[in-house]
């Protein structure tokens, strides 16, 4: 096998954070039950919303395409069981305040049953990347570590560039998230494998996978798979507990030391990050033709009555895995989807398990004490940012509302980990602050799209009714003279015709 490496690498700032997850890991993970009815947002990615392709009344198959992509950013969504088409609504899903989206909810049969996988008449190692791309794309696959972006179009867009390392992110550094972590321990051939598949779609020779090094499960595990698969190109790594050493730019420069530029992506520095999840769902699709309709995430807090790992599939709602779960402990209070530091609030368990849902998380009332305080400029902020900006300028910024200097301050570039919301003395809320801050930016940029876009359909009408005017003048101008050379009678039909259509 190939030896993990023990460089654990340097990281500016970040935090060590306890990290709650014993109570989830003490468990294999767990399957969810088949629940009655299933709710599937058809916007599971970050491009445009899917188009559906059944309507109610239509029976389904498990795995059977119900929604095309729409757009370049599009990834379809699967059946993730059999049954029928009941609605297609708009349902509560994960967004904050309630935010719902259309969704096609299916009544399950019970059955189960799946539709008959297509044969293949080539191993992947025998297509070419852009047909093995089209493939995982046909998988509905995207990546799982929380970004949703379409897996197909990431590689496609790498491919573009020079890539020399595909890095298989394992870090799961936020607390109490741990679904990572089973996955490597019970699933790391399939990991592997999946890995193996992205290095020839990508053409590439070398992998790093990289894990923290307080997982001695999950690297004793993928060491073992590591040993039987005999793969040279793939290199375990460990990285230090540190949060958020799992973000791409972080990670990129804890393992190659390679530092992606502002505004940049790791493809600009021959990088391509991919979420363990993400590797062993590719895996499922083109070893055992099964498209991402199921994945593993981890329900706890002090609020879940007993926390563990389950497998569900897409469209179960939080209810039904909390349920299963064993329920919510007295003094329940709040309902995240995600992490505590980078999760969504939010206010109904309706809300259906997504491609994205990497946890689910329920805490008691008294984790939110403290009242905001005026900023004392202690500066902590700053020396714990991992991007090494200066969060207080930031803040002030934002409060004025001033784009300029938000900018100049690299806004943009902040990743919301909230490390800065940890260390505050004061309570300051700063990443809702720069978090509402960018959305400011953002409609600004929008409305002078849209303004831009008006305005050149005023100057492209104008420009359009002045050549007009021009092309009738001419016309007219060309018709008057053929009547003067034919005579004057001419000449009074033709000024006659103009006279008419003026007064038009």
């Amino acid at each position: 096998m190939t030896a993990p490496t023990y460089d654990l690498g340097k990281l500016h700032g970040g935090l060590r954070l306890p990290g709650h997850k014993t109570a989830s890991t003490a468990h294999p993970i767990r399957d969810v039950p088949l629940p009655a009815q299933l709710a599937l947002p058809i916007t599971q990615h970050v491009g445009d919303p899917a188009q559906p392709i059944v309507a109610m009344g239509d029976v389904v198959l498990k795995g059977q395409l119900l929604a095309k992509p729409e757009g370049s950013l599009g990834a379809p969504v699967h059946a993730p069981s059999s049954g029928k088409v009941v609605a297609i609504e708009p349902w509560p899903v994960s967004g904050r305040y309630g935010d719902k989206a259309p969704c096609i909810i299916i009544e399950c049969d019970g059955e189960d049953r799946a539709i008959d996988p297509a044969k293949e008449d080539q191993h992947y190692l025998d297509l070419a990347p852009e047909a093995l791309l089209k493939k995982i794309l046909d998988g509905g696959i995207v990546g799982l570590g929380g970004a949703v972006f379409p897996t197909a179009q990431k590689l496609m867009q790498a491919r573009t560039g020079d890539i020399d390392y595909l890095i298989l992110n394992g870090v799961e550094c936020e607390p109490y998230i741990s679904c990572d972590d089973m996955l490597m321990r019970e699933r790391a051939l399939s990991i592997l494998s999946g890995a193996k598949v992205l290095l020839h779609a990508l053409q590439i020779e070398s992998c790093y996978l990289a894990v923290e090094s307080d997982k001695p499960d999950a690297l004793q595990s993928l060491g073992e798979a590591l040993g039987e698969l005999d793969d040279e190109r793939i290199i375990l790594k460990q990285v230090p507990t540190i949060y958020p050493s799992g973000g791409e730019d972080q990670l990129v420069q804890l393992v190659t030391n390679r530092e992606v530029p502002s505004g940049g992506l790791p493809s600009d520095v021959g990088c391509l990050v991919q979420n363990v999840g993400t590797a062993a769902a590719v895996h499922d699709w083109i070893e055992n033709h099964e498209p991402l309709i199921s994945r593993v995430t981890t329900v706890a807090g002090d609020g879940i009555a007993n926390p563990m790992n389950v497998r569900a599939r897409i469209g179960t709602t939080i209810a039904d895995i909390v349920e299963f779960t064993g329920g919510y402990a007295e003094q329940a209070d709040h309902l995240f989807i995600g992490g505590p530091l980078t999760g969504k609030s939010i206010s109904t368990d309706r809300v259906p398990l997504v491609k994205a849902t990497n946890s689910v998380l329920v805490v008691l009332k008294t984790s939110f004490e403290g009242h905001q305080l005026p900023c004392i400029r202690c500066g902590d902020c700053a020396s714990v940012c991992p991007v090494q900006l200066l969060p207080q300028q930031l803040y002030w910024h934002a409060c004025a509302d001033n784009e300029a200097k938000l900018r100049d301050f690299g806004l943009t570039d902040c990743i919301e980990c909230g490390c800065c919301d940890l260390v505050c003395p004061s309570h300051i809320p700063l990443t809702a602050n720069f978090r509402i801050a960018k959305g400011r930016i953002q409609e600004l940029a929008d409305e002078k799209a849209r303004a831009a876009r008006a305005r050149a359909r005023f100057e492209a009408r104008n420009a359009r009714l002045e050549q007009e005017k021009a092309d009738r003048e001419s016309e007219l101008a060309r018709q008057k003279e053929s009547a003067r050379r034919a005579g004057p009678a001419a000449i009074a039909e033709i000024l006659k015709r103009k006279k008419e259509s003026e007064g038009e």
